[in-house]
């Protein structure tokens, strides 16, 4: 099962595509998605969606998990990613990518066996688990990784 993990965001979405191999993982890839806040909300939109539908065609991915939205004190905060969200989720099901949507409380809980692990904690974990040589930045990289083992985790 190879899988993209999204952690979703206006300015920047990270990414990741891992593969479950027996029972270990391979990374495919990651990085990250960035927009020019000089641009319109409307073409910073349209460019998270050509890039995803970019990505997708290139990884072949069969599914997409993508963290839910957190909402925190800053409205504007959320409803922006609420609306990179909604073009990440539509250009995977465009694409026929089945979708799974994970809390940050759930993806710390499968990656660190504690729920309330720090940023930190989880980075740790995801070099350790895919052998790698540092960590992934910037954070929202390391987190769609770590949401992309949370769903192969949950997918047994």
């Amino acid at each position: 099962m190879r899988v993209l993990g999204i952690d979703p965001g206006t300015a920047i979405t990270g990414f990741s595509v891992l593969e479950k191999k027996g029972q270990g993982y391979e990374v495919i890839t990651y990085g990250q998605i960035t927009t020019d806040n000089k641009k319109s909300k409307n073409q910073r939109l349209l460019e998270i969606f050509q890039n995803i539908s970019y990505l997708i065609e290139k990884y072949q991915p069969d599914e997409m998990a993508i963290e839910k939205l957190f909402f925190n004190k800053n409205i504007t905060t959320a409803m922006s990613v609420s609306e990179a969200r909604g073009v990440l989720i539509v250009s995977a099901m465009k694409n026929g990518l089945k979708v799974a949507e994970y809390t940050p409380l759930q993806v710390k809980q499968s990656v660190t066996g504690y729920g309330r692990a720090s940023k930190k904690d989880v980075q740790h974990w995801i070099v350790n688990i895919l052998n790698l040589e540092e960590t992934p930045k910037p954070d929202d990289v390391a987190d769609a990784i770590a949401i992309a083992i949370c769903h192969i985790n949950a997918c047994g």
